[in-house]
């Protein structure tokens, strides 16, 4: 088996984490003091991402998009953990449920969302509806006319703050099967400012500072039928066509951010003197430092994996349910303590929502043997684009002359790293 990565990979990479560093680590400060992000702030990233040419890497070439495998787009969304989420949000990736668009959806939102013209939110949780989707109470009536009337409420909607249109799951009916009646659900495409459709601010969160969620609320609301994305009563199908690699973006992110702990960690460990030698040096330290790491690796080992799979066509449900419990578990023991006002402590505030993405528990429920076989794109990495924009990128002055946070260690300290990695070689 080859476990290494392509040499475009390891660069898309770079250039991902080299971006992050310049970009949104000097920024976390000010967004956590403030609890939100500046709109001039959001909108200069964005146009710096599209400037390089990495927006939407997660759509095919042929819609404009960066036409990123899975394991390369798995790479730069664990590269994208590491920062705040509230910025990185601006590293624009609509959701994928759009390449299900037909028609003139394709050029008033595909198309849109993938130039980064218009922003997009996915809308299915409610108050009592979470991962139980057919238990979802928000309704879709057609009217006679052939229009729909939406009624409900959604909550803990993500990015809904900066959305031009939200993607949302509606109950539109009820069908008999042989373990009783089921909803069927719908799949809809609502612009920002419809009448009887309103987004209001949601909930405060302790964790993610400046990442808001909203709540999404439609009294009323009329959209035509040319508004179903996808198929009438046909909402499961496209939420399980397109859908799929939620669980693996967030087990990517939860190994960014587990690393960026453990680097901090790690430097600590190398700076901080106590009897007259670095605090790594003693085993109490240096045997977490080693539990970490494993714990890390295991986890970032399981991701790559599930994306390597999608993108041979072979089955992967039960593998990204594993990476995905695995990550979440993992990034929320991932540290040896935290300070007030540090990065520290907002990694360790992330762990909350990190727990509880894509269902607290769903991963061991959706991790069975019975997987299913998800539709994947092709690969289309090895082109001229993002091998060049990375060269391009990491060659500019102002991002070489950035402060290289990946040199964890000062001089004269990197013996505290070797001491780690043989207390982990001597536990195996």
């Amino acid at each position: 088996m080859h476990f290494g990565l392509t040499p475009e990979q390891e660069m898309v990479a770079e250039t991902v984490r080299t971006f992050v560093e310049a970009e949104i680590y000097p920024h976390e400060d000010e967004v956590e003091r403030l609890g939100y992000v500046p709109h001039e702030l959001g909108e200069s990233i964005k146009q710096k991402v599209i400037d390089m040419g990495f927006y939407a890497p997660n759509f095919p070439e042929e819609v404009g998009g960066g036409g990123l495998d899975h394991l390369t787009f798995t790479l730069l969304e664990r590269e994208l953990g590491r920062g705040s989420m509230a910025l990185t949000h601006f590293w624009g990736r609509p959701q994928n449920i759009l390449m299900a668009c037909e028609g003139e959806q394709r050029d008033e939102y595909l198309f849109p969302a993938v130039r980064g013209e218009r922003t997009d939110a996915l809308a299915m949780t409610e108050p009592d509806a979470g991962s139980d989707v057919r238990g979802m109470k928000a309704t879709a009536v057609q009217q006679p006319d052939g229009d729909w009337i939406l009624n409900g409420t959604k909550h803990f909607i993500s990015g809904a703050e900066h959305a031009d249109f939200v993607i949302v799951f509606m109950a539109s009916g009820v069908e008999d099967t042989p373990r009783g009646p089921k909803k069927k659900i719908t799949c809809f495409l609502v612009d920002r400012g419809m009448p009887g459709f309103e987004i209001k601010d949601g909930y405060k969160s302790v964790s993610h500072t400046g990442y808001k969620n909203s709540i999404l609320t439609f009294d009323d609301c009329r959209l035509p039928n040319a508004k179903v994305l996808g198929e009438v009563h046909g909402g499961f199908k496209v939420m399980n066509e397109w859908l799929y690699a939620t669980r693996l973006t967030v087990a990517a992110f939860c190994v960014g951010r587990a690393r960026r702990v453990f680097d901090l960690a790690t430097q600590w460990s190398a700076e901080r003197h106590q009897f007259g030698q670095p605090i790594g040096k003693f085993q109490g330290v240096s045997f977490k430092l080693a539990d970490m790491i494993t714990e890390i690796d295991a986890a970032e080992w399981l991701t790559l994996a599930g994306a390597w799979r999608l993108d041979e066509g072979l089955e992967a449900n039960r593998e990204i349910a594993s990476a995905f419990r695995n990550a979440r578990t993992g990034y929320g023991r991932s540290h040896l303590d935290f300070w007030r006002h540090g990065p520290d402590e907002r990694l360790a505030d992330r762990t909350v929502l990190a727990r509880c993405a894509g269902g607290a528990d769903l991963g061991r429920n959706v991790g069975n043997p019975a997987s299913h076989h998800f539709p994947r794109y092709p690969a289309q990495v090895g082109r001229l684009s993002y091998a060049e924009k990375s060269k391009r990128f990491l060659a500019k002055p102002s991002i070489l002359g950035a402060t290289d946070n990946r040199s964890l260690l000062i001089e004269g300290k990197s013996d505290v790293r070797s001491t780690c990695y043989s207390r982990q070689s001597s536990l195996v």
